[in-house]
């Protein structure tokens, strides 16, 4: 999956939504889920989401959206298989924004 979203430090809660296509209570309800979701909150209470927190979000949409993960499952997929698992997702989306890529450029020729 790739989500477009401009390089910012932090994002607000409605772009993340609208970058991964699903309502802002259900990124909320994530955050208190997952413990690897922490995003900043300012003065107001809105939250920002981090780059770091963006690419957390991606793993968990990945497993719960994509692969039909339970929650349970995602949470302990998380934790037992997390630094293997997150590498593995990174190169996967880099070789598919790689592949994104190269089909427009072949589209172009």
């Amino acid at each position: 999956m790739h989500i477009d979203l401009p390089e910012k430090r932090y994002y607000a809660i409605g772009e993340v939504a609208k970058a991964f296509g699903v309502n802002t209570s259900l990124i909320r309800f994530w955050e208190k889920e997952f413990d690897v979701l922490k995003p900043k909150k300012n003065a107001k209470g809105n939250r920002k989401f981090t780059q770091e927190d963006i690419k957390n979000l991606k793993f968990i949409y990945h497993l719960v959206k994509e692969r039909g993960f339970t929650l349970e499952g995602a949470k302990t997929h998380l934790k037992e298989e997390k630094k293997q698992a997150l590498n593995n997702f990174e190169i996967i989306n880099k070789l598919e924004d790689v592949k994104s890529q190269l089909i427009k450029i072949k589209e172009h020729l």
